[in-house]
């Protein structure tokens, strides 16, 4: 190896130009075949369901924002169990912030009239489950 190197490095610049342009393969237009498919092994973007929706998070929307808290404690669900990204993650805890001191939603426990509403997320199996 060492050999080749040297007398390549010897060579005029020249031969080593004409030697590599005859050594390179040159495809043709005609060669490359037209895929006009998308790639099949993309994998599908996820988007969390306020995105997907375009839902905006509001102080005033109780029934919404009380899915993000927990019906016991009144604990905001953090991004691995409601599978919101992380701006809408910030926007929902700083309306739920807003709308209990504004006196829309109690602090320590659900709404009995929420408690029974669809839910958007299933608390007991989180999307990225913790070792606990």
């Amino acid at each position: 190896m060492n050999i080749l190197n040297r007398s390549l490095v010897r060579l005029p610049i020249t031969i080593l130009q004409s030697w590599t342009s005859r050594c390179t393969y040159v495809t043709n237009i005609t060669d490359v075949p037209n895929f006009d498919m998308e790639n099949p092994f993309e994998k599908e973007r996820k988007q969390c369901i306020l995105c997907k929706h375009n839902i905006i998070p509001d102080y005033k929307n109780v029934k919404l924002l009380s899915q993000f808290q927990s019906p016991y404690t009144g604990r905001i669900y953090g991004r691995h169990i409601t599978g919101l990204c992380e701006h809408k993650q910030t926007e929902v805890e700083t309306e739920i912030v807003k709308a209990q001191s504004a006196g829309l939603m109690a602090t320590y426990m659900k709404e009995p009239v929420f408690i029974k509403s669809p839910k958007l997320f299933d608390v007991e199996n989180p999307l990225r489950p913790h070792r606990f």
